[in-house]
Protein backbone atom coordinates (compact mmCIF):
# COMPACT_ATOMS: atom_id res chain seq x y z
CA UNK A 1 0.00 0.00 0.00
CA UNK A 2 1.28 3.76 -1.12
CA UNK A 3 2.40 6.18 2.13
CA UNK A 4 1.42 9.68 1.97
CA UNK A 5 3.43 12.40 3.77
CA UNK A 6 2.86 15.49 4.22
CA UNK A 7 4.50 18.41 6.43
CA UNK A 8 1.66 20.83 8.56
CA UNK A 9 4.65 22.87 10.15
CA UNK A 10 7.99 22.71 10.55
CA UNK A 11 10.13 25.21 12.54
CA UNK A 12 10.55 26.62 16.28
CA UNK A 13 7.05 28.10 16.36
CA UNK A 14 5.81 24.28 16.28
CA UNK A 15 6.40 20.74 14.43
CA UNK A 16 4.10 18.06 13.09
CA UNK A 17 3.83 15.97 10.04
CA UNK A 18 1.22 13.83 8.80
CA UNK A 19 2.14 9.92 7.44
CA UNK A 20 -0.86 8.29 5.99
CA UNK A 21 -1.36 5.35 4.86
CA UNK A 22 -4.74 4.14 2.91
CA UNK A 23 -7.47 5.24 5.54
CA UNK A 24 -5.34 5.56 8.72
CA UNK A 25 -2.83 8.74 9.53
CA UNK A 26 -0.06 8.86 12.19
CA UNK A 27 1.29 12.33 12.85
CA UNK A 28 4.70 12.84 13.53
CA UNK A 29 5.33 15.43 16.86
CA UNK A 30 2.31 17.51 17.39
CA UNK A 31 3.53 21.06 18.09
CA UNK A 32 0.10 22.60 17.10
CA UNK A 33 -2.87 23.15 19.10
CA UNK A 34 -6.30 21.01 17.64
CA UNK A 35 -7.58 23.74 16.14
CA UNK A 36 -4.24 24.62 14.05
CA UNK A 37 -4.24 20.84 13.23
CA UNK A 38 -8.13 20.56 12.06
CA UNK A 39 -7.25 23.87 9.84
CA UNK A 40 -4.47 22.49 8.33
CA UNK A 41 -5.58 18.73 8.32
CA UNK A 42 -8.41 20.30 6.28
CA UNK A 43 -6.39 22.04 4.14
CA UNK A 44 -4.64 19.03 2.61
CA UNK A 45 -8.19 17.21 2.71
CA UNK A 46 -7.65 15.40 5.74
CA UNK A 47 -9.36 15.61 9.69
CA UNK A 48 -8.62 14.65 12.78
CA UNK A 49 -10.60 11.41 12.41
CA UNK A 50 -8.20 9.54 10.24
CA UNK A 51 -5.23 9.92 12.72
CA UNK A 52 -4.87 6.80 14.83
CA UNK A 53 -1.68 7.60 16.63
CA UNK A 54 0.88 9.91 17.27
CA UNK A 55 5.12 9.58 17.19
CA UNK A 56 6.90 12.08 19.69
CA UNK A 57 10.70 12.63 18.77
CA UNK A 58 11.34 14.60 21.48
CA UNK A 59 10.08 16.57 24.59
CA UNK A 60 11.12 20.44 23.44
CA UNK A 61 7.76 22.43 23.73
CA UNK A 62 7.81 23.21 20.16
CA UNK A 63 6.64 19.18 19.54
CA UNK A 64 4.23 19.08 21.72
CA UNK A 65 0.63 20.80 23.17
CA UNK A 66 -0.84 20.15 26.17
CA UNK A 67 -3.74 21.11 24.47
CA UNK A 68 -3.19 18.35 21.51
CA UNK A 69 -2.56 15.98 24.47
CA UNK A 70 -5.65 16.58 25.92
CA UNK A 71 -7.87 16.14 22.58
CA UNK A 72 -5.26 12.73 21.99
CA UNK A 73 -6.84 11.78 25.53
CA UNK A 74 -10.86 12.76 24.83
CA UNK A 75 -10.40 10.85 21.02
CA UNK A 76 -8.59 7.76 22.39
CA UNK A 77 -5.65 8.87 20.16
CA UNK A 78 -2.65 6.55 21.51
CA UNK A 79 0.69 8.24 21.96
CA UNK A 80 4.46 6.40 20.75
CA UNK A 81 6.93 7.41 22.74
CA UNK A 82 9.97 6.74 24.85
CA UNK A 83 10.10 5.77 28.66
CA UNK A 84 12.95 8.73 29.20
CA UNK A 85 10.10 11.30 27.85
CA UNK A 86 7.70 10.32 30.59
CA UNK A 87 9.18 12.44 33.33
CA UNK A 88 9.10 15.57 31.66
CA UNK A 89 5.56 15.08 30.66
CA UNK A 90 4.81 13.97 34.00
CA UNK A 91 6.23 17.70 35.12
CA UNK A 92 4.78 19.86 32.61
CA UNK A 93 1.32 18.61 31.04
CA UNK A 94 -1.78 18.20 32.47
CA UNK A 95 -3.09 15.80 30.41
CA UNK A 96 -0.34 13.40 29.57
CA UNK A 97 -0.77 11.37 33.07
CA UNK A 98 -4.80 11.27 31.72
CA UNK A 99 -3.32 9.25 28.81
CA UNK A 100 -1.23 7.26 30.86
CA UNK A 101 -3.89 6.09 33.35
CA UNK A 102 -5.78 5.56 29.95
CA UNK A 103 -3.48 3.14 28.55
CA UNK A 104 -3.19 5.22 25.83
CA UNK A 105 0.87 5.39 26.04
CA UNK A 106 2.39 2.96 24.23
CA UNK A 107 6.36 2.60 24.61
CA UNK A 108 8.83 2.42 22.16
CA UNK A 109 12.95 1.71 22.34
CA UNK A 110 15.40 2.65 19.91
CA UNK A 111 16.06 0.02 16.91
CA UNK A 112 12.43 -1.43 18.05
CA UNK A 113 10.65 -1.88 14.99
CA UNK A 114 6.84 -1.18 15.73
CA UNK A 115 4.06 -2.49 14.25
CA UNK A 116 1.57 0.68 13.99
CA UNK A 117 -1.09 -0.99 12.11
CA UNK A 118 -1.26 -3.94 9.15
CA UNK A 119 1.32 -2.74 7.13
CA UNK A 120 2.76 0.05 8.70
CA UNK A 121 5.98 -0.30 10.28
CA UNK A 122 8.11 2.22 12.53
CA UNK A 123 11.68 1.86 13.88
CA UNK A 124 13.20 4.78 16.02
CA UNK A 125 16.58 5.84 15.35
CA UNK A 126 18.18 7.51 18.13
CA UNK A 127 19.72 10.89 17.10
CA UNK A 128 21.98 13.58 19.19
CA UNK A 129 19.77 16.63 20.72
CA UNK A 130 19.96 18.42 23.94
CA UNK A 131 16.94 17.25 24.60
CA UNK A 132 17.86 14.21 26.08
CA UNK A 133 15.92 11.07 24.42
CA UNK A 134 15.58 12.54 20.72
CA UNK A 135 14.38 9.94 17.71
CA UNK A 136 14.06 10.22 14.48
CA UNK A 137 11.90 7.68 11.96
CA UNK A 138 12.31 5.33 9.31
CA UNK A 139 8.33 4.07 8.54
CA UNK A 140 7.46 1.59 6.12
CA UNK A 141 4.25 0.48 4.34
CA UNK A 142 3.67 -3.04 3.39
CA UNK A 143 6.07 -4.81 0.66
CA UNK A 144 4.64 -5.97 -2.54
CA UNK A 145 5.07 -9.55 -4.05
CA UNK A 146 8.57 -8.42 -4.88
CA UNK A 147 9.66 -7.42 -1.66
CA UNK A 148 9.51 -3.91 -1.64
CA UNK A 149 7.45 -1.29 0.32
CA UNK A 150 7.24 2.58 0.04
CA UNK A 151 9.59 4.10 2.83
CA UNK A 152 10.54 7.30 4.01
CA UNK A 153 12.91 8.43 7.12
CA UNK A 154 12.66 11.82 8.91
CA UNK A 155 14.82 13.32 11.10
CA UNK A 156 14.94 16.74 12.76
CA UNK A 157 16.72 18.92 15.75
CA UNK A 158 19.90 17.03 15.71
CA UNK A 159 23.42 18.53 16.30
CA UNK A 160 25.39 16.15 14.13
CA UNK A 161 25.53 12.51 12.35
CA UNK A 162 27.41 9.60 12.05
CA UNK A 163 27.76 6.50 9.31
CA UNK A 164 25.16 4.36 11.27
CA UNK A 165 22.72 7.42 10.94
CA UNK A 166 23.37 7.38 7.14
CA UNK A 167 22.94 3.80 6.61
CA UNK A 168 19.40 3.82 8.30
CA UNK A 169 18.48 6.53 6.37
CA UNK A 170 19.42 5.02 2.87
CA UNK A 171 16.91 2.91 0.82
CA UNK A 172 14.09 5.15 1.06
CA UNK A 173 11.66 7.33 -1.47
CA UNK A 174 11.60 10.47 0.68
CA UNK A 175 14.27 11.35 3.28
CA UNK A 176 12.97 14.71 5.77
CA UNK A 177 16.12 16.39 7.29
CA UNK A 178 16.39 19.61 8.87
CA UNK A 179 18.67 21.83 7.12
CA UNK A 180 18.08 24.66 10.44
CA UNK A 181 20.56 27.25 9.99
CA UNK A 182 23.47 28.82 7.87
CA UNK A 183 26.86 29.04 10.24
CA UNK A 184 27.55 32.81 9.00
CA UNK A 185 24.19 34.10 9.64
CA UNK A 186 24.38 31.91 13.26
CA UNK A 187 27.58 33.57 14.31
CA UNK A 188 26.32 37.01 13.00
CA UNK A 189 22.72 36.86 14.71
CA UNK A 190 23.76 38.96 17.22
CA UNK A 191 22.23 36.14 20.01
CA UNK A 192 23.60 35.39 22.77
CA UNK A 193 26.94 33.59 23.09
CA UNK A 194 25.59 30.57 25.01
CA UNK A 195 22.44 30.07 22.74
CA UNK A 196 25.51 30.62 19.54
CA UNK A 197 27.26 27.57 21.08
CA UNK A 198 24.56 25.59 21.95
CA UNK A 199 22.55 25.67 18.12
CA UNK A 200 26.02 25.58 16.82
CA UNK A 201 27.10 22.14 19.16
CA UNK A 202 27.07 18.51 18.53
CA UNK A 203 23.69 18.48 20.27
CA UNK A 204 22.24 21.34 18.76
CA UNK A 205 20.98 21.76 14.79
CA UNK A 206 22.18 20.68 11.80
CA UNK A 207 23.34 23.76 9.22
CA UNK A 208 22.49 23.69 6.03
CA UNK A 209 26.51 22.02 5.49
CA UNK A 210 26.70 19.33 7.81
CA UNK A 211 22.49 18.60 6.13
CA UNK A 212 23.69 18.73 2.70
CA UNK A 213 26.96 16.33 3.89
CA UNK A 214 24.19 13.61 5.37
CA UNK A 215 21.97 13.70 2.25
CA UNK A 216 25.29 13.16 0.19
CA UNK A 217 26.03 10.32 2.68
CA UNK A 218 22.76 8.58 2.64
CA UNK A 219 22.18 8.84 -1.33
CA UNK A 220 26.06 6.72 -2.04
CA UNK A 221 24.48 4.41 0.30
CA UNK A 222 20.99 4.03 -1.97
CA UNK A 223 20.33 1.66 -4.66
CA UNK A 224 20.28 4.63 -7.93
CA UNK A 225 16.76 6.11 -8.58
CA UNK A 226 15.52 5.07 -5.43
CA UNK A 227 15.09 8.17 -3.37
CA UNK A 228 12.50 10.67 -4.98
CA UNK A 229 12.32 13.50 -2.72
CA UNK A 230 13.67 15.57 -0.20
CA UNK A 231 12.16 17.67 2.38
CA UNK A 232 13.97 20.04 3.95
CA UNK A 233 12.39 20.29 8.06
CA UNK A 234 12.69 23.43 10.95
CA UNK A 235 14.66 26.35 9.13
CA UNK A 236 15.72 28.85 11.25
CA UNK A 237 13.82 32.00 10.95
CA UNK A 238 16.79 34.60 11.70
CA UNK A 239 19.62 32.27 10.76
CA UNK A 240 18.34 30.72 7.73
CA UNK A 241 17.20 31.49 4.69
CA UNK A 242 15.15 29.44 2.18
CA UNK A 243 17.55 30.10 -1.02
CA UNK A 244 20.34 29.22 1.31
CA UNK A 245 18.76 25.97 2.48
CA UNK A 246 18.02 25.19 -1.01
CA UNK A 247 20.98 25.83 -2.81
CA UNK A 248 23.00 23.68 -0.23
CA UNK A 249 20.78 20.97 -1.16
CA UNK A 250 20.63 21.47 -4.47
CA UNK A 251 24.52 20.88 -4.84
CA UNK A 252 24.49 17.72 -3.57
CA UNK A 253 21.66 16.49 -5.91
CA UNK A 254 22.71 17.85 -9.08
CA UNK A 255 25.83 15.84 -8.31
CA UNK A 256 24.29 12.73 -7.17
CA UNK A 257 20.57 12.38 -7.70
CA UNK A 258 19.69 15.35 -10.04
CA UNK A 259 16.26 13.46 -10.51
CA UNK A 260 15.02 14.16 -6.90
CA UNK A 261 12.26 16.63 -5.98
CA UNK A 262 13.17 19.11 -3.50
CA UNK A 263 10.94 20.54 -1.41
CA UNK A 264 11.36 23.18 1.92
CA UNK A 265 8.88 22.90 4.69
CA UNK A 266 7.42 26.12 6.38
CA UNK A 267 6.37 26.87 9.53
CA UNK A 268 2.95 28.82 8.92
CA UNK A 269 1.30 26.23 5.97
CA UNK A 270 1.18 23.07 5.34
CA UNK A 271 3.59 21.64 2.36
CA UNK A 272 2.58 18.99 -0.46
CA UNK A 273 1.24 15.97 0.04
CA UNK A 274 3.75 13.73 -1.28
CA UNK A 275 2.53 9.84 -2.74
CA UNK A 276 5.34 7.34 -2.37
CA UNK A 277 4.61 3.76 -3.79
CA UNK A 278 6.99 1.16 -4.46
CA UNK A 279 6.31 0.48 -8.31
CA UNK A 280 9.31 0.35 -9.74
CA UNK A 281 11.41 1.06 -6.66
CA UNK A 282 15.02 -1.24 -6.44
CA UNK A 283 16.53 -2.69 -4.12
CA UNK A 284 20.00 -3.66 -3.30
CA UNK A 285 22.10 -6.23 -5.39
CA UNK A 286 21.50 -9.23 -3.69
CA UNK A 287 19.06 -7.69 -0.80
CA UNK A 288 16.22 -10.20 0.10
CA UNK A 289 13.16 -8.91 0.37
CA UNK A 290 11.92 -6.98 3.77
CA UNK A 291 10.84 -9.44 6.66
CA UNK A 292 7.55 -8.51 8.18
CA UNK A 293 8.54 -10.25 11.17
CA UNK A 294 8.53 -7.24 13.91
CA UNK A 295 10.05 -7.09 17.31
CA UNK A 296 7.56 -6.72 20.63
CA UNK A 297 4.53 -5.79 18.62
CA UNK A 298 2.06 -2.59 19.44
CA UNK A 299 -1.24 -3.03 19.59
CA UNK A 300 -2.85 -1.96 16.53
CA UNK A 301 -5.13 1.19 16.26
CA UNK A 302 -8.04 -0.04 15.63
CA UNK A 303 -9.79 -3.14 17.41
CA UNK A 304 -9.53 -6.71 15.22
CA UNK A 305 -6.45 -5.17 13.05
CA UNK A 306 -2.98 -7.41 13.12
CA UNK A 307 -1.46 -9.01 16.15
CA UNK A 308 -2.12 -7.47 19.30
CA UNK A 309 0.81 -6.93 22.06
Amino acid sequence: MALRFTVLASGSAGNASLVQSGDLGLLIDVGLGPRQFAQRLRSIGANWSAVKGVVLTHTHSDHWKDSTLGFMLRARIPLYCHPAHHSILLNYSAAFPGLLAAGLVRPFEAGQRLLLAPGLRCRPLPIRHDSGATFGFRIEGAPDLFGRAPALAYVADLGTWDEPLAEHLSDVDLLAVEFNHDVSLERGSGRAPRLIARVLGDEGHLSNDQAGALVAAVLRRSPAGRLRHLVQLHLSRECNRRALARTAAQAVLDALSPEVRLHTARQDAPGSSLLLTAEGAPRRRGASAPRSVVAQPIEPWLPGLGPTG
